[in-house]
Formats: C-alpha cells, sequence, structure tokens
C-alpha cells in the first residue's frame, strides 16, 4: 500500500513538472537494470607540484593537477576504483551525482574513508547528463589538488555543437592548508595587505569614509570583506595560461566550466562573439546570450562559443576580489581579449551600507545552541532600511520556531505566491527586470551591461549592490514546480560568522554544536537561507537537486550549489525521494571545516557497513583546536603570547620581561558564552620588586573578557587578594602594512586582603602601551613601543 502511495505521489509529481522520473525516485545500489558498465581506476598520491612558482608538496590524481575528466553517458553504470597511495586516509565525493548513499563519498557520514594502502570501489548508475566534478571531502585535501572533472553525454545530443572543452577553475596556495585554517582562526590582515585588499584608516580617510568606517566599528567589524586568502595563482585546468589552438574557424564549442576552487568565487568574460549559456550545474536552462557571468564555488556553467576567422578567443577569470586572473585562448591568430572586470570598490561598498544603516555581525555562537531561534536572529540583525525589513519571508512565521520544527505548511495558505513574488532572494529584482530581458533577448544590450563598454554597474541605490548575484536569467526548459497536494516543510537557515575567529554556522549554531534537520520523505522540504554576513556563501546539499526560487515562478532552474550574496535571501525547495543522511554546507572548504555545515536526514537506520566510522570523526574536525604565538623581541623588552583554541575552549600563556627586569607571566583557561563574551581564571606570576626576581608573587586570577562595539578588548578581573582591574586594548591599521596599538591597564588595592600602609584608603597600579607594528611579511614585523614600566624601545615581531 505504500508503495502505491509513492508511485502515486511521484505521478503527480512528474506530470506537473520537468523532473525526470528516474531522478525522483530512490536510489538504489547495484546494477538492478543491467546497464553497460564502464570503468575507471583513479590514484591519489603526495607529490611535489610547481603551480605558483615554488616546489611544494601537493596530492595528485593519476600524476596530475587537476585529476583526469572522467566522460560517462547517461544510461550506463559507473565503477570507479579509487586507490590511496598517501599516508593519509583520503575520500571523494561525486559532487552533483545523484547516487546510493552509501557512495556519496563523505568519510564517516556516508561512506568509509579510504586508508592508506587500500583502494574503494565506487559504483552507482549514471541517470543523468551534463558537467560535474569530483573531490576529496577529507579535512582540506581538495585545497592540495585532490579533485576532477565529470562529464556526461546526454543519450542523445541535444544541442548544436561540435566538440567539448571541460575549464576547471581553481585557486592555489603555496602554503600547506591546515597553516592557512590555522593563520584565519588567530584574526589577522596579513592575506588582505598581501593582494592589495586591504583598507587602512588613510584610505578610508582620503575617500571621506570615516563615519562608515566608524560605523563597521561600531559593529565589531572592521570593514567589508569579499574573500578570506592570499592566492599566489588562479589555475585554468592547472595552468594560469592555456593554449587550445587545434579549435578551428566555425567550430562551436560547449565549454563545460567548472569552479573547483577551494574558497574562490570568479567574474568569468568571454572575447569575440556573445558566448550562449545552455546549462547551469548539469542541467539544461533556457538558453541565454551572456558575457559577464559570476559563477561561485561549486558551480557549474555550460557555455557554446564559436571560434571566430579572425582570431582566437580569450576566456579570462577574475578573483571576486580583483586579487588575480587567468585566462585560456582558444583557436589561432590575434588575440580577440576578454573585457576587463572592475575590481570591487570595499570602501564605497562601506560607504553604501552605512548609509542604509545596515545592521551587521550576527554573531556566529549562540549563548544556548541546544534551542536558538531563527526568527528572533533574523529579526534583530536581519537588514532593515526605513523602517521595512528587506529580508522578510513572506511565510508564517510560526512555521519553523528553531528551525529544527518540520511542521507541515498547506501550501495554499503559504503567503508566499507561486509566481515570481517568490523571489523575494533579491529587493532588486523589481528595478533589475527589464534590464534582465534585454539581456535575454538581445546580444547588443547584453553586451552593453556586461561591460564591453563599461563593466561596473550602474547602482541607483545601495539596494541594488549585490543585484549582479542573483539567478534570474537561469529559466529551466520545462515546469519545476511540485504539485499543490504535496506537503511543505518549511525552514529558516540564518547564515552566521565571525571574521576574527573565524567560526562559521547556521543560526549562530556551527556544526559541532549542532543536531541534524530531520526532513520528511514524499514531501517538499522549503528551506529560506538569510545571508547575516558580509561574505558569499556558495551552499550545497548532497544527493539533490533543488528549485532556485527565482523570479521565473514556476520555470525556477534546479541546481544542486546556490550561492547566497551577503545580506540578502535565497529560497530553495526539494523533494525527499532519497534516504539516510546526506551533508549540507557551504563550499567554501575553510567555512566548511569552520563548521558551516549540517546533515540533512531522513531519519532511516544507519547503513551497517558504517558501524566502523562514527559520525563524530567528521564533526571534530569542525572543532579542532589551533595552536598560534607571538614574540615581541624589543630593546626594552620582551613578550611571549600563545594561544591554543577551538569553538569554545582557549587556552593562553603570556609572559612579558623588561629591561629591568620586571618580568610578569599569566597562564588563563577561557570558554566563550558567545562571540564576544568569555569568561577565564588562572593565575598569575610577578616579582614584587623591579631589578629583582628572587621574590614572586602567585595570584589567581578570574574574570570577564568583551570584545565591545568599537572593537576594544576589554578585561575586568579579580584576584585572589580582591584587587580589581581593568585593562582595555585596541589596534588599528593606519597605513599599508603598519597598524597603530595601544593598551591601557589599572588596577586598585582597597586592602581588602593585604593591609595597606598606614593612611592609604587604597593603592593602585597604572601600566600603559603605545606602538608601531610594521608587516614585513605573513610572520615578520618590526615594532616600536613605549611601555610606563620599561620605556621606549624597538625590535622584532614574530609569529608562528
Amino acid at each position: 500500500m505504500k508503495l502505491k502511495i509513492h508511485l502515486f505521489i511521484l505521478a503527480l509529481i512528474t506530470g506537473a513538472s520537468g523532473y525526470c522520473q528516474n531522478e525522483l525516485e530512490a536510489s538504489v545500489e547495484g546494477n538492478v537494470n543491467n546497464l553497460p558498465v564502464k570503468e575507471y581506476k583513479i590514484t591519489i598520491n603526495q607529490e611535489s607540484v610547481n603551480k605558483a612558482g615554488k616546489e611544494v608538496m601537493g596530492m595528485t590524481i593519476n600524476g596530475s593537477i587537476p585529476g583526469p575528466t572522467l566522460e560517462f553517458t547517461e544510461g550506463e553504470y559507473a565503477v570507479i576504483y579509487v586507490e590511496n597511495k598517501m599516508d593519509v586516509e583520503t575520500s571523494i565525493h561525486w559532487h552533483g551525482m545523484l547516487l546510493p548513499n552509501f557512495y556519496d563519498g563523505v568519510p564517516y557520514l556516508t561512506t568509509p574513508p579510504i586508508m592508506p594502502g587500500t583502494t574503494f570501489k565506487y559504483e552507482f548508475e549514471i541517470k543523468q547528463h551534463g558537467t560535474y566534478w569530483y573531490h576529496s571531502h577529507t579535512m582540506l585535501q581538495e585545497q592540495s589538488g585532490v579533485y576532477g572533472s565529470l562529464l556526461i553525454n546526454p543519450k542523445e545530443k541535444l544541442l548544436d555543437y561540435d566538440k567539448d572543452l571541460v575549464l576547471l577553475l581553481s585557486d592555489w596556495t603555496n602554503e600547506k592548508p591546515k597553516n592557512v585554517l590555522r593563520f584565519l582562526k588567530r584574526g589577522t590582515e596579513w592575506y588582505n595587505i598581501k593582494k592589495g585588499t586591504a583598507t587602512p584608516l588613510n584610505q578610508v580617510i582620503a575617500r571621506g569614509a570615516l563615519g562608515a568606517q566608524v560605523d563597521f566599528w561600531r559593529q565589531r567589524m572592521e570593514g567589508a570583506d569579499i574573500a578570506d586568502i592570499y592566492y599566489p595563482a588562479f589555475l585554468i585546468n592547472g595552468e594560469e595560461k592555456i593554449e587550445y589552438p587545434e579549435f578551428k574557424p566555425g567550430e562551436k564549442v560547449r565549454l563545460r566550466i567548472i569552479d573547483g576552487a577551494a574558497s574562490t568565487s570568479f567574474w568569468m568574460t568571454f572575447g569575440g562573439n556573445m558566448p550562449t549559456l545552455v546549462s547551469a550545474d548539469g542541467k539544461d536552462v533556457v538558453p541565454v546570450q551572456k558575457n559577464k557571468t559570476f559563477i561561485a564555488v561549486a558551480e557549474t556553467y555550460d557555455f557554446i562559443v564559436t571560434i571566430p576567422d579572425d582570431g582566437k578567443i580569450e576566456f579570462k577569470i577574475m578573483a571576486q576580489d580583483g586579487s588575480g586572473t587567468a585566462s585560456a585562448f582558444l583557436g589561432t591568430g590575434r588575440i580577440l581579449p576578454a573585457p576587463e572586470v572592475a575590481r570591487p570598490d570595499k570602501i564605497g561598498m562601506m560607504q553604501k551600507m552605512a548609509k542604509m544603516k545596515m545592521k551587521m555581525g550576527a554573531p556566529a555562537l549562540q549563548f544556548n545552541p541546544s534551542n536558538p531561534d531563527p526568527y528572533k536572529l533574523k529579526e534583530k540583525w536581519g537588514m532593515k532600511m526605513d523602517g521595512m525589513d528587506h529580508g522578510d519571508m513572506k511565510m508564517k512565521k510560526d512555521s519553523s520556531k528553531t528551525g529544527m520544527d518540520h511542521s507541515k505548511m498547506d501550501r495554499s495558505k503559504m503567503e508566499m505566491k507561486k509566481d515570481s513574488t517568490m523571489s523575494g532572494m533579491d529587493d532588486s529584482k523589481m528595478e533589475m527586470k527589464k534590464d534582465t530581458m534585454k539581456m535575454v533577448n538581445s546580444p547588443t544590450e547584453n553586451m552593453s551591461m556586461d561591460g564591453m563598454k563599461d563593466m561596473k554597474m550602474e547602482e541607483s541605490d545601495g539596494m541594488s549592490m549585490f543585484s549582479e548575484y542573483n539567478y534570474d536569467y537561469l529559466k529551466s526548459p520545462e515546469k519545476t514546480s511540485y504539485d499543490e497536494d504535496i506537503p511543505v516543510t518549511e525552514i529558516l537557515l540564518n547564515l552566521t560568522g565571525n571574521m576574527a575567529r573565524y567560526i562559521w554556522s547556521f543560526n549562530g549554531v556551527p556544526l559541532a554544536e549542532s543536531d541534524k534537520i530531520k526532513i520528511k520523505g514524499d514531501e517538499v522540504t522549503r528551506i529560506t537561507f538569510n545571508n547575516l554576513t558580509m561574505m558569499h556563501h556558495p551552499l550545497h546539499l548532497h544527493g539533490h537537486f533543488f528549485r532556485v526560487i527565482n523570479e521565473n515562478g514556476e520555470y525556477s532552474p534546479l541546481k544542486h550549489t546556490v550561492n547566497v550574496p551577503p545580506m540578502k535571501e535565497v529560497t530553495i525547495e526539494f523533494y525527499g525521494n532519497e534516504y539516510g543522511d546526506w551533508f549540507f554546507h557551504c563550499h567554501i572548504l575553510y567555512h566548511l571545516d569552520s563548521g558551516m555545515a549540517r546533515v540533512i536526514s531522513y531519519d532511516t537506520k544507519r547503513d551497517e557497513r558504517m558501524k566502523r566510522y562514527p559520525v563524530s570523526n567528521l564533526i571534530r574536525e569542525t572543532n579542532k583546536f589551533y595552536t598560534w604565538g607571538m614574540v615581541d623581541a624589543a630593546s626594552h623588552m620582551t613578550e611571549l603570547n600563545v594561544v591554543s583554541s577551538n569553538i569554545r575552549n582557549q587556552f593562553t600563556a603570556l609572559a612579558e620581561y623588561g629591561w629591568n627586569e620586571n618580568i610578569e607571566a599569566e597562564f588563563t583557561y577561557e570558554y566563550y558564552l558567545n562571540d564576544w563574551v568569555r569568561l577565564f581564571g588562572g593565575v598569575n606570576v610577578e616579582n614584587e620588586m623591579e631589578n629583582s626576581i628572587e621574590e614572586l608573587s602567585t595570584t589567581a586570577i578570574g574574570g570577564i573578557r568583551y570584545f565591545t562595539p568599537y572593537m576594544f578588548a576589554l578585561d575586568l578581573r579579580v584576584d585572589n587578594k580582591l584587587r580589581p582591574q581593568i585593562s582595555l586594548a585596541r589596534e588599528i591599521m593606519i597605513f599599508p602594512r603598519l597598524v597603530l596599538f595601544g593598551e591601557y591597564e589599572f588596577q586598585a588595592d582597597f586592602g581588602w586582603v593585604d593591609e595597606l600602609p598606614e593612611g592609604d584608603n587604597f593603592e593602585k597600579e597604572e601600566t600603559w602601551s603605545t606602538g608601531l607594528e610594521y608587516f614585513i611579511s605573513k610572520n615578520f614585523s618590526l615594532m616600536g613601543s613605549y611601555d610606563n614600566r620599561f620605556g621606549a624601545g624597538g625590535g622584532l615581531s614574530i609569529r608562528f
């Protein structure tokens, strides 16, 4: 009886949508349909590679970065052997593929890790066509080179073109990825300094943006942020510049473009004639001529280009923050250059955000992570202008009180309409609609909009700041909407983060503190993503395609990865046709590994084959302790500061030694109640008299540390002698590479424990220091300071 009901629901869906039935049926293991088998063997190894002017240890697939393109035809049965020749475990996730849960490739969640010296056999039916890719889902291995492309041909050719070319985009760092993440965790502006995207105070003042900067500081933010990491190279098929002279004039080439970068989204432009976009995330879309196109991490786009008679086409990518480019050239002869994309104006962005009175800085950590209320979080931190909430979802508030409450909602009772008004994800749609239609119908208008003359978007006001980042140009050729009788579950997920501590989460709850999001089979799950951060987040749901609700209503496109722009909303929905647990996460690798992930669960019994592989191993990876330190070696004093921290817990060791033999050391344990408040306790050791380290005093200390609005570090404490103490510290980048810092500390002794000298009501001790630090490199700085205890001096700061 249950099977009949299931088939009836499938019939309802397939009768009213563009889904094909085998994509809506649950995946089944084994070659049950006796399909023709196609086999591949790939080998993952550690090898020395040079991608950005330096020999470093990378991870290769069949000896190359990226790995080989695995080509299949829809209707085949894939058998792929993955051999691990490394000395660490690995994995392969088949990104965008519909396949049995056990072969999805997330170690410890769905699939066993591939241990050193072993081979794992993946097998699944190919029941789709399009452009996809594969990559490691183990720790940060994707950044080191474990990625490759999948080209899946349709049973019958559907489009008019002559040849295929896969273009796999990526970013490359010569640093070890774990050291990159450790450096991000410590909180530093070095990567922005290195790539020229920092906004020091002198530039802010020169632009008349001091008020905007103060507004950002008030909200505990240094400034508008676009990308986290410095990359010395961006690559197309493993090269910064690559030639394809084999393409002849008049040939139509289908470019299958994959953003396989670890954390970089790109702007793409084309030289020559206007390219035609024909597919997104492997799914066909209504063809549209479009040049300047944004591709987020993990997305794929297919374009058809015609090789010209008079030269070779440049395909160019620019990192979203403007920090680098790469190019591929198709054909021979003179170069037909791709249009340049203007670098983003971060100070201008800050000014517009301040003018809009945008409320930013939603916490990445909830005080009580076990019971988050996403609607309260949204109401408190959502963008409001002129008394209106422009991020408001047109849905009933009581549909999900916590984001984990999956109460059914009758679609006919929803305040969200089925037509284009469902596109509440982008408040600029009404303004952009006319231009968008011009872009679809007229290559000339497209060329103008996309910047053949001027790539900069004309903005009438700040509301259009992120209007380029929408999906209105994507339209499914067939209806994708579901039957109205299918129950709908609503979920709100606020995207939250903390750049200073580099923690990323949903609803202020990182993966390590979250529960599974339970969904129901044979129902539609609708998720609204409300981005409360200043960064883009490309979100990927494993094992499913979802509708991205845009102005095309019932013809909204199907995707497996969706980019959510800063301070914007995007709504997706998908039909629950699978089983087991599936991973859902931000595809910026360092955001994933810092907590922006969830497990989507059908609440079915766990696979017996996974008993030896606890999910806790996966979750623990996002809550590791990272340790860093700094030494100031100066002529008048030496200071050592070492920190070891995970999401909630932190250990700190601080020691100072002055030329006058004044020594002080402090060891504390701290617990973060939320992003800005932490309790601490520990011991303090210092000498009682200058020029003498023989008499040391040890006291117990405890108190609270608070990161205040305007970005001051406030320390309130008391020791076991009941002496209260307050300190305040701040640093500001005033010029590129040059930072001004200062600290003030006041301690009072009222004689509550130790007797004071006769006639004294209390004693006080004041210390203060100020100085400058000039960044030479990632690990070294020149510093000079004045301390009221040690006087003036200078020296070297070393970060490790």
